[in-house]
């Protein structure tokens, strides 16, 4: 488990000199419509998050859906984001052929970033986020997320800045990390709220 001082301090740091996350060309998505809230993710998460259980057994130690799909009311890009907390995600070895099995390609690795990997799938998507135990970046996701679906005015706030970042990106011509940046400043605001009602700030 984290500490309250890993939870609450980002790793904004680029990656090292020389070196890139993305794998075999990958790079970011183009497309960053953002649509009103669907049922169905909640569904889609379900499914794949048993076809990955089913493939990694033991392996998996947890497996979280997170991200904006994971908040009933909350209109987002209709990827699913799930994160999946292994003992060594380095060991790719260990379960990526498992997870290319179920069209998951790694597109991306930075060991330097809680060691962190990404498996994208398409139909359905889903952005597959793999860390290792104790990661502050689980933890905070599942802050984001429990907070947005307990607390309606900042979930309408969030959703406003989604669909207002999303239109300034299509008309820059950006891409997904592009938006991420347009809405971090509103994403670092309630996370601090979330700190500091849960005594962590």
């Amino acid at each position: 488990m984290p500490s309250a001082l890993e939870i609450v301090t980002f790793d904004d740091r680029p990656p090292p000199p020389e070196e890139s996350p993305w794998v075999d060309g990958h790079g970011p998505g183009r497309e960053v419509a953002v649509l009103d809230p669907d049922p169905a993710w909640g569904e889609r998460y379900r499914r794949l998050a048993g076809q990955i259980a089913d493939a990694l057994g033991e392996l998996a130690l947890a497996i979280e859906h997170v991200g904006s799909t994971a908040v009933p009311g909350l209109p987002a890009k209709p990827v699913i984001d799930i994160d999946l907390t292994l003992p060594d995600p380095a060991a790719e070895r260990d379960y990526v052929p498992a997870l290319a099995a179920l069209r998951f390609v790694l597109a991306v690795r930075e060991p330097w970033w809680y060691g962190h990997r990404l498996l994208r799938r398409e139909d359905p998507a889903c952005n597959l986020h793999v860390f290792a135990p104790g990661a502050a970046e689980t933890a905070r996701h599942l802050i984001f997320r429990d907070w947005l679906r307990a607390h309606p005015e900042d979930r309408r706030r969030y959703a406003q800045a989604k669909r207002a970042a999303a239109a300034r990106t299509r008309a820059a011509g950006g891409n997904t990390m592009d938006y991420n940046a347009d809405k971090q400043a509103i994403v670092r605001e309630i996370y601090a709220r979330a700190f500091r009602a849960l005594g962590l700030a």
